[in-house]
């Protein structure tokens, strides 16, 4: 058996209630998806926080809230914070959440953070200094290209090599293939990366499929999904888990959840 590691996104920024009613959004919501998501086989729970009106929020404080509240239900699961603009926030509010929060993870867009150079290589100090585990959001083969060269001129330092490739847009309608995939993988040219891939659409199980047998792990839940292969709505984010879960470990695969 090999095995992945699987994250699950289960809100993302963007979707409300009537997009799916199992959206978590509030701290306690958050928990018990957690908990479900991780009896389902998920060892990373990436996290998004909501503000009173369900905005999305960069807030430390309600992150800190939510990550005690998944802390009580499933204290093993790892979590992952964002620091994802969403065309909301700028660099500064993104390097002051990292700064006040000093997240055991989080995930950063190279594309974003690079919009502000003095503040990148300030977002990355802080990150080094607090022993942060970064995941750079790579969206193109252009953010390959821009992570290696800041890789190159040391503005990112060349220990922080766990990346996840967006396979597809935050769009209407959008539908993710495997072979999307494969432009980022070439683009490695050979750099050894640690990389997970999430994917949009109906065909996220296939994608996500494609990524841990061509080597890589998998991110998958609401923020980029919420249907089955046959097209179905999921009931909630632990029944998309199970369904990757059962479809990998047909071909040999399972989460690393079941190595513990």
């Amino acid at each position: 058996m090999h095995y992945f590691d699987l994250m699950v996104a289960p809100n993302g920024a963007r979707l409300i209630k009537s997009d799916h009613p199992a959206v978590p959004l509030s701290p306690r919501e958050l928990a018990v998806c957690a908990q479900d998501c991780w009896q389902a086989g998920a060892n990373w729970f990436h996290l998004h926080v909501r503000d009173q009106i369900g905005r999305h929020s960069l807030d430390p404080d309600l992150y800190r809230q939510a990550i005690a509240e998944i802390r009580k239900l499933a204290p093993d699961i790892k979590i992952q914070i964002t620091t994802e603009a969403a065309g909301i926030f700028d660099v500064s509010e993104q390097v002051s959440c990292l700064r006040d929060l000093r997240p055991r993870a989080a995930s950063i867009s190279v594309r974003e953070i690079a919009g502000d150079p003095h503040r990148q290589v300030e977002a990355y100090e802080i990150v080094g200094k607090n022993g942060t585990l970064v995941q750079h959001i790579l969206y193109s083969t252009a953010d390959v290209s821009l992570l290696l060269q800041a890789f190159g001129d040391g503005t990112i330092p060349e220990t922080m090599r766990d990346v996840i490739f967006v396979l597809g847009r935050y769009t209407d309608g959008q539908v993710s293939h495997p072979q999307d995939l494969d432009p980022f993988l070439n683009a490695l040219s050979g750099h050894n990366l640690r990389w997970s891939v999430c994917a949009f659409g109906q065909h996220e199980q296939a994608c996500l499929l494609y990524a841990i047998q061509s080597g890589g792990n998998a991110r998958i839940g609401f923020e980029n999904n919420t249907v089955s292969p046959e097209g179905t709505p999921y009931p909630d984010n632990a029944a998309s888990v199970a369904g990757l879960v059962a479809a990998a470990k047909a071909v040999g695969f399972a989460p690393a959840k079941e190595q513990l």
